[in-house]
């Protein structure tokens, strides 16, 4: 069983790869957005079955979502399982980790 960090850089690796998430494209976004996404990817991850179910719907409608700072229908939510919750907080480390590394760019 891979560890939360191993979900984590497989992720981001995902994202980079077969997303198109380059550093380039990161380095575009406002100052904290691949956080605030991070944030609602893991509010979700922990969130009650109404709220996920809340969230889901909204992202359904395209309808604002509290914090995320993209259209909702770019929000994915699994359903209740574990193994969604899990996905879900490998997106939010894997967002949070793009984010570090935007800063870190800025910072040389």
């Amino acid at each position: 069983m891979k560890t939360g960090a191993q979900l984590i850089a497989d992720e981001r690796e995902r994202q980079v790869e077969n997303e198109g998430y380059s550093s380039e494209r990161d380095d575009s976004y406002k100052k904290g957005e691949l956080t605030m996404a991070g944030i609602v990817y893991a509010t979700a991850a922990t969130s009650s079955t109404g709220i996920r179910a809340q969230f889901r719907i909204m992202a359904e409608n395209n309808e604002p979502i509290p914090h995320f700072p993209w259209e909702s229908k770019h929000l994915k939510l699994g359903d209740d399982c574990y193994r969604s919750r899990i996905k879900e907080l490998t997106k939010a480390g894997a967002l949070i980790a793009a984010e570090i590394d935007k800063l870190q760019r800025q910072s040389n």
